[in-house]
């Protein structure tokens, strides 16, 4: 589950616009508004970030404790769209002597992604 600071529904939308996420399952928006989130089969969750109740932000953190590793058919166009939605790219996108093509962005909230797919 990725713990966002801010509006929950801001985050839906920067991951629908970035990655093409649909929504599955979700509470009704507010302050602790929960959602199931999909792209291209893989599923993630979002929640309120809040250090006071054991969800603290990236920020909060000083950073991102994980990366996320998106597998997706065309890696360079899902990077391409994830940037051009604000993402920031931490490594372009490249083929890698262990048999990857992969780039590296954080998103509004913090959280890295790795996107990329096996050569």
């Amino acid at each position: 589950m990725l713990h966002i600071p801010g509006d929950v529904r801001d985050a839906i939308a920067f991951y629908e616009k970035a990655f093409g996420a649909t929504t599955g399952w979700s509470t009704p928006p507010g302050e602790d508004m929960v959602a199931q989130l999909m792209v291209q089969g893989a599923e993630f969750w979002v929640h309120p970030a809040g250090a006071d109740i054991g969800n603290p932000s990236p920020a909060e953190l000083g950073g991102t404790a994980v990366r996320l590793m998106l597998i997706v058919d065309d890696p360079d166009a899902v990077f391409d769209q994830a940037v051009a939605a604000g993402a920031v790219v931490r490594s372009p996108m490249q083929d890698h002597d262990y048999g990857w093509r992969d780039g590296s962005v954080m998103d509004p909230s913090g959280h890295r992604w790795e996107i990329g797919k096996p050569l």
